[in-house]
């Protein structure tokens, strides 16, 4: 949202209130959760006499801690008025900050981070770490901001007041707030936005939206964002906040909010990891999800016809195919059109519904079933929540309905406590039925025009719905599986979103450039705190042509989670060659030649996923995260890693055609055991069996003794391959995700071999890479 016009001037009818010194500083005690804090008094005229002091408005500062490495900013103008509560942060401490106020000025320091304000004009608050100057506010950087009728103000997506049906009226005031950029300085975050990855001059609306992929709209939308000056910021706000990333005043990233309140939290690092590790550690980090939900799901699609009949044929043609299947998703028409949803089964075309899925996890798969939160008119449960009260209101206190998606229906007003109880019920029919998941779509399309059961204001529930909506589900799901067998598919989210894993991309097309948009999507989610993420693979809209799936098929596999499901058409790869293709490069070969390459990494991706649930260091790692520093990979969006060690760069053409980076040290090819010497920039033409994989430097790398199940003993008979490179002592851990049993394995290089020390007596394989394979004896290994 932007208020001047060029550097001088403001907008028509905009009248600016900045703070214009820091005119007192006071150390407070009432701050809540934070401990002690430092207030400051920020007159919005510079006090030059007794008389300035009269008709002027008065900013109030707070600075605190809630964590070590993080510090709270609470600006506020009139402070009299209803204040709407931030997100849930997890990880609140009491007096984590060290308050300080002397003549030249005050200070909060907390851990290696420091606020420091000085006294008097101009306006000068800077955050500070390890000797230098992270960012800064400075002066016009901290404003109220009052809106005349008819300001020339772009109000999309909505303001606080003068809200419309369609909500584009703007507020009357804002507050906002600016933090300088440094020459050099990028800007990363902000949800799963599927434009550029780095978000200079960029103009970013937090505002969720069901809007596909190819639009500058989101699903996830995440009012963070990290730089490469090694801080991050978090905008304490579920409502609309709009950012003006080097767009508005190209030296400074804005933001603003409607209202008289504005916090924001400066989080250290100093690197890309301690960063997402500290806001992880404030906002929550992902659920541990279960080893079977990394292996291939298949969807029956979206508007395609199936019954038990349809679904039978393509697990019985994934079987004769020899296609490693873990999950099958029934999307939306398991229900009955018009009902969407009632939570029955369809009787027409599914009459046994406990029956069938107990014939599906008679042949080893887990079932996923598709909801939303909306309860169309004509099911029966509609009158039930309607009467009981369960359904979102108009003011005049009749249910808010619309068309838009199901006829007549009404939206679960998950602020009141008995319709999420009563929610839940539904929900533990199903699982008692038989269901193991649940893809929770939809949860962005959420009216302003309402009243909720517990008062909160529209415009915060309008992003805040969906992390109460997922947060439901997810409940259910970890008390009818248990913690770490409970898992997602969800599309919508905000801050917080990450607790409840996994979370897949939307509506994209099924064509290359939606391919590319896609991956930047994840990325930009992954430097937003999410740990696990997935796509459509072969694109949502339309039917990919052969050449698209396999190459999509590829990432897909080499993604945290995999699924295949469509809009209108099957995705069953058999349907997408006429059999004339080289060997080894039909879809149904690259599916299988990328399901079991998957698989077979189970033992490593496991604790790759371990640990993104510990650390909250997400799952597939956009390359700023893992070489902070490397000037080479600031702009890159087309590869990452999976995990420290492996490192994936999707093709996208049809001709195979792919350009790469390594960064420095010396990588080996998984796929072909090539080394080569980073840095280096590679040009290649890949057929549709392969993809450049790359193992880092110093890698030892866990691989499993099978290749056809995600979930089984990954410590039985490990094979672990030691890489060039490396620490002369590492150690690597194997988990059994069927138990409890952690082994330890430690690798010492002599320089005259190598030895494999194990904590277990269980047998193990080891081996140099590219060399032969040495059997364990009595807990370890000597490769020659």
């Amino acid at each position: 949202m932007k208020f001047t016009d060029g550097f001088w001037h403001v907008r028509p009818g905009v009248t600016p209130l900045y703070a214009q010194e820091a005119y007192d500083l006071e150390t407070v005690t009432d701050a809540g959760a934070d401990g002690d804090a430092l207030r400051i008094d920020a007159p919005t005229r510079v006090i030059a006499h007794r008389g300035d002091v009269l008709n002027r408005a008065l900013l109030s500062v707070t600075l605190s801690s809630p964590l070590p490495g993080i510090i709270r900013v609470r600006v506020a103008k009139d402070t009299g008025g209803h204040i709407e509560p931030g997100f849930e942060l997890d990880g609140q401490t009491r007096g984590s900050g060290i308050v300080s106020v002397d003549e030249t000025g005050g200070s909060v320091t907390s851990g290696p981070l420091t606020a420091r304000i000085d006294r008097g004009s101009p306006w000068n608050l800077r955050f500070e770490a390890d000797g230098r100057t992270l960012t800064q506010s400075g002066p016009k950087s901290i404003g109220h901001i009052s809106l005349a009728a008819g300001a020339p103000i772009a109000a999309e997506p909505t303001g606080v007041s003068g809200v419309t049906a369609t909500g584009l009226a703007p507020a009357s005031a804002y507050t906002h707030a600016r933090l300088g950029l440094g020459v050099g300085e990028l800007v990363y975050g902000l949800g799963e936005r599927f434009g550029p990855l780095v978000k200079n001059g960029q103009t970013v609306d937090i505002w969720n939206a069901d809007g596909g992929t190819s639009s500058e709209q989101s699903y996830k939308n995440i009012p963070f964002y990290l730089t490469n000056r090694g801080y991050g910021v978090l905008v304490n706000h579920p409502e609309h906040v709009s950012f003006e990333v080097g767009s508005e005043s190209v030296e400074q990233v804005q933001f603003s909010v409607a209202g008289e309140h504005l916090e924001y939290l400066v989080i250290y690092g100093p690197t890309p990891k301690e960063i997402l590790s500290r806001y992880t550690a404030l906002t929550g980090r992902p659920a541990q999800v279960p080893a079977w939900s990394y292996g291939l799901w298949l969807s029956t699609s979206f508007t395609t016809k199936y019954d038990e009949a349809t679904v039978n044929s393509f697990i019985d043609g994934i079987a004769e195919r020899d296609l490693p299947l873990s999950v099958f998703h029934f999307d939306c028409f398991w229900m009955r059109e018009f009902n969407w949803t009632d939570f029955e089964w369809d009787p027409r075309v599914f009459p046994d519904p406990e029956g069938m899925l107990a014939r599906l996890h008679g042949r080893n798969l887990h079932v996923s079933a598709w909801i939303n939160p909306y309860i169309a008119q004509r099911a029966p449960i509609f009158a039930e929540a309607k009467a009981a009260g369960y359904l979102v209101k108009k003011a005049n206190g009749d249910v808010w309905q619309w068309d838009f998606w199901q006829a007549g229906m009404g939206l679960v007003d998950f602020t009141n406590p008995d319709a999420v109880t009563w929610f839940q019920g539904k929900l533990r029919r199903l699982l008692a039925q038989g269901v193991d998941a649940i893809k929770t779509d939809f949860g962005e399309r959420i009216p302003l025009d309402v009243v909720w059961h517990d008062g909160s204001s529209p415009e915060r529930m309008h992003n805040w719905y969906t992390q109460l909506y997922n947060a439901a589900v997810f409940e259910v799901l970890q008390e009818q599986r248990g913690t770490g067998d409970a898992v997602l598919f969800a599309r919508s989210a905000t801050v917080g979103g990450q607790k409840q894993p996994v979370h897949w991309g939307g509506d994209n097309s099924s064509s290359y450039e939606s391919m590319a948009e896609t991956l930047r999507g994840g990325l930009s989610l992954a430097l937003s705190g999410f740990g696990f993420w997935s796509h459509d693979i072969g694109g949502f809209e339309g039917m990919p042509n052969a050449a698209v799936l396999k190459r999509w098929l590829a990432f897909g596999l080499m993604s945290s989670h995999s699924r295949l499901h469509g809009s209108t058409s099957y995705r069953v790869p058999w349907l997408f060659d006429d059999g004339t293709e080289a060997p080894g490069e039909s879809a149904v070969d690259v599916t299988r030649r990328f399901t079991k390459l998957k698989l077979s990494l189970m033992p490593y991706l496991y604790e790759v996923g371990l640990e993104a649930h510990r650390t909250g260091i997400p799952f597939m790692r956009p390359m700023q995260l893992e070489f902070a520093g490397d000037p080479a990979v600031d702009y890159l969006d087309r590869q990452y890693l999976l995990g420290h060690d492996l490192l994936v760069a999707p093709v996208f053409s049809e001709a195979g055609d792919v350009s790469y980076y390594l960064p420095a040290g010396i990588w080996t090819n998984y796929l072909t055991g090539e080394t080569q010497a980073g840095p280096a920039w590679r040009r290649e033409t890949h057929a549709f069996s392969s993809i450049p994989l790359w193992v880092r430097e110093g890698a030892v790398l866990a691989t499993g003794a099978r290749d056809d199940v995600p979930d089984y003993d990954f410590t039985e008979n490990v094979l672990l391959t030691v890489y060039p490179g490396g620490a002369p002592t590492r150690t690597v851990q194997v988990s059994n995700p069927l138990g409890t049993i952690v082994v330890t394995f430690t690798i010492v290089d002599s320089g005259d071999g190598v030895t494999v020390h194990s904590d277990s007596t269980a047998a193990f394989r080891a081996r140099r890479a590219g060399g032969d394979t040495t059997e364990s004896a009595h807990g370890k290994a000597t490769l020659s």
